[in-house]
């Protein structure tokens, strides 16, 4: 299975991840294995990418775009 994870830095208009979950989607991610977050590059707590990481199981693959 392909889970998705996506980040933006700021949680405002101006940054989005509608072109990351576009790109996922197109990549065969499921919209319902999509998990995200927006915070700061410099904060360690992502509460979206940990939630990807407990959901995936071996042989799944998590899915990132232009890191």
């Amino acid at each position: 299975m392909l889970v998705g994870y996506m980040r933006v830095s700021r949680d405002n208009s101006r940054q989005t991840t509608d072109l990351q979950c576009d790109a996922l989607l197109q990549a065969g991610v499921d919209e319902r294995h999509l998990f995200e977050d927006k915070a700061s590059g410099a904060r360690d707590d992502r509460p979206g990418l940990a939630q990807a990481l407990a959901y995936v199981r071996p042989g799944d693959c998590l899915v990132v775009w232009k890191l």
